[in-house]
């Protein structure tokens, strides 16, 4: 493939809901432009972009996918990305690499909740917007609704560019707003297009819209306004001119009918986006870091510029190893280069170059500034790091990933098996940062977190695949807390122990009160002329706080409570450190029990969004989980829900959320604050908790 500068590439993203269609796009876009030379679909597992067996088994884009094709003189860079809300971390990725945004939608079902997220997501980084409304060949299409739905929820800028002439299960013709001319599409494997004049009945809806696109493209500048006004029309040449900068600023939203199908309406759009769409060059360049001042730079477009590259993906490959994803910023990408990790003060040197088309690649020697392509076998670097030239130190702003939705905890099935686990759960998050991986003491379990259940599910799947490691996904323990609710004004522990030779002696007086809740502990120290020796103190509040680390009647964290020592003896040959810690932890313990002790339970404030219909359903479901709704409010066709639900509530949540609202509905959690368990509830939790003492000795 030749060379392309960045003036002559365009860089876009497909996104939109599972099931819309980007997949088989991106096979009909490759094909129509002669970069493959036979159509794959999803149902055979044989398209270009989806090629991981865990894709092609489980029928749908789990990783975004790189491609490439030529058209017009232009390389267009398309990054396939996942509709399945469990992988939007690789949304967020393709995004912050991309120069346009292409919205997939459904003709039939319109605007769904996956489809707004991925609007969301463009939106944050200011990246100009196309839409295409797919799936036009469905008998239940509804195109005009479609976009109202777009005008609606997705853009008030949304312009017509193409609409179908003959909507549903015959559908092979559009019309162009910008020529005037219909379309008429073969079979799709013909590649073959008939241009024609548009049909009579069809004329005044195309006027209506090339008006529409006329008065956008006038707002473009005064110059263009003004001659709008004087002249009521404007002129081909003034509509490009026009057209180019409003696609770029985003202050219009291009909206194609297509077929991925029948790959009507293909050409129509791969001639605009050629045309028309922004291309590196366009934009100026990108604001980044200087590394040491974290002052602002412009970093340009420029092939002889200094090197500037950002890693958005990392794959890691059986027999192949890492291959990172890269966009070069500035300069120009050659194997052999050596090049500092700014993340990490490390130096990479660039060995094999590719781009992409899926899984095939093809070898290049340098990768211009503008451009995408990938790079095999870095050591030190991973997704959303910076490498530069060494005379050039700057950050390039990290993708900023989705918040976790969903905890696991995972319990090796094999002993031994704990140091391969620890390094492919490493590699995994490398890969995909949006996937964590943490130890929590408090619960001494190992915590894997994630969009939804198949992210984790399919990590364990890969664990096994790659290291030969098998693990359990089981719930994590709740990190509960205990408290009390009653003060007790004097426990006292005497610790006395007599076994030949010098003896142990330990004996202290407390007062045990409630702190309110967030406080955590405070000691006091009451003690009056020497009664309990000033050494032995720390030993006291130590006993104390160890055994507040362990829990008295659940093996939980004790929380909120003051302890005032304020009496004691001691025995001036037996006392010792030992004897006054243990004499602490006894009393704190029989104290503690005496003080009406509590269970506290972590509160999640979960916002969830789903449409109107499903909302009595999933209102009782949060219900069912002691959740209190905390309010509602309306976002377009949707109903947002925030609640506060135990955590102990919420394992699982998300595939229950899914199937109650047919795969429509999304949530999200935060931490919010620990609150009393209902009697009844912590009564459980300690039986269970002695039982198991009890079975462990």
């Amino acid at each position: 493939m030749k060379e392309y500068g960045a003036e002559s590439v365009r860089n876009i993203a497909l996104i939109g809901h599972g099931g819309s269609g980007k997949t088989s796009l991106s096979e009909i876009f490759l094909y129509t432009s002669g970069e493959i030379n036979r159509i794959g679909n999803i149902a055979e597992g044989t398209t270009t972009s989806d090629y991981s067996p865990n894709e092609i088994e489980k029928k749908i884009s789990i990783s975004s996918s790189l491609l490439h094709l030529e058209w017009n003189n232009v390389k267009i860079n398309i990054l396939d990305t996942p509709g399945y809300s469990d992988f939007q971390g690789d949304v967020k990725a393709a995004l912050r690499v991309a120069d346009t945004s292409v919205m997939i939608l459904k003709s039939a079902e319109g605007v769904e909740v996956g489809s707004e997220n991925a609007a969301h997501f463009s939106e944050e980084l200011n990246l100009p917007m196309s839409v295409l409304i797919n799936k036009v060949d469905n008998e239940h299409s509804d195109f005009n609704k479609t976009l109202q739905q777009v005008k609606d929820r997705i853009s008030n800028n949304a312009i017509v560019l193409t609409f179908p002439v003959n909507e549903g299960l015959s559908f092979n013709t559009v019309v162009d707003v910008l020529s005037m001319k219909a379309y008429q599409y073969g079979d799709a494997g013909s590649k073959k297009v008939n241009v024609t004049d548009i049909p009579d009945n069809l004329k005044e809806t195309a006027e209506t819209y090339r008006t529409e696109l006329m008065e956008k493209v006038a707002e473009t500048t005064e110059e263009l306004m003004n001659k709008y006004f004087e002249e009521g029309t404007l002129s081909n040449e003034d509509i490009e001119a026009g057209l180019k900068i409003a696609v770029s600023k985003g202050n219009l939203t291009s909206v194609f009918a297509i077929s991925s199908i029948k790959a009507v309406g293909v050409n129509n759009f791969l001639d605009f986006v050629s045309k028309y769409f922004p291309s590196p060059a366009d934009k100026g360049g990108e604001e980044a870091l200087l590394k040491d001042s974290k002052n602002k730079v412009l970093v340009k477009p420029d092939a002889s510029g200094e090197v500037v590259l950002f890693i958005f993906k990392t794959i890691s490959e059986q027999h192949v190893g890492e291959l990172s994803l890269f966009k070069v910023f500035s300069g120009t990408a050659v194997a052999g280069l050596d090049l500092i990790n700014e993340n990490n003060g490390k130096t990479e040197r660039l060995s094999q170059l590719s781009i992409l088309n899926g899984h095939n690649r093809t070898d290049v020697t340098k990768v211009l500034a503008g451009d995408l392509g990938a790079v095999v076998k870095l050591k030190d670097t991973h997704t959303n790091n910076t490498l530069t030239s060494k005379n050039l130190s700057v950050l390039i702003k990290p993708i900023v990933f989705p918040e976790q939705a969903i905890n696991s905890a995972i319990i090796p099935k094999s002993k031994g098996d704990e140091d391969k686990i620890a390094t492919g759960l490493h590699t995994l998050h490398e890969e995909d940062p949006s996937f964590s991986v943490k130890f929590d003491p408090e619960i001494a379990q190992t915590i894997i977190s994630g969009q939804g259940e198949l992210q984790l599910a399919l990590a364990v799947k890969r664990l096994k695949e790659r290291y030969s490691v098998e693990v359990d996904l089981v719930e994590p323990k709740v990190p509960y807390r205990e408290a009390i609710k009653g003060k007790v004004e004097d426990v006292e522990y005497k610790h006395k122990k007599q076994s030949g030779g010098r003896g142990q002696y330990g004996h202290v007086h407390f007062k045990i009160e409630p702190l309110p809740r967030g406080k955590g502990f405070e000691f006091v120290n009451a003690i009056v002329g020497g009664v309990v020796p000033g050494r032995f103190i720390p030993a006291i509040e130590k006993g104390i706080v160890d055994t507040m680390q362990k829990g008295v009647i659940s093996g939980n964290k004790v929380v909120d409570v003051r302890v005032t020592l304020f009496d004691g003896t001691f025995h001036p040959v037996d006392s010792d450190e030992m004897s006054f810690k243990i004499a602490a932890a006894q009393g704190f313990r029989k104290g503690f029990q005496e003080a009406k002790p509590i269970l506290l339970e972590p509160i999640y404030i979960v916002t969830v969004t789903v449409p109107e219909e499903y909302m009595g359903d999933v209102m009782g479901d949060i219900s069912s989980r002691r959740g209190k709704i905390l309010g509602m409010d309306s976002d377009g066709h949707f109903q947002v829900i925030k609640a506060q639900v135990p955590l102990a509530e919420l394992y699982k949540y998300s595939s229950t959320l899914r199937s109650l609202t047919s795969g429509r509905g999304v949530h999200k959690r935060d931490f919010s604050h620990y609150e009393e368990i209902p009697k009844e509830v912590e009564q459980k939790i300690i039986d269970e908790y002695n039982k198991s003492r009890e079975e462990g000795h």
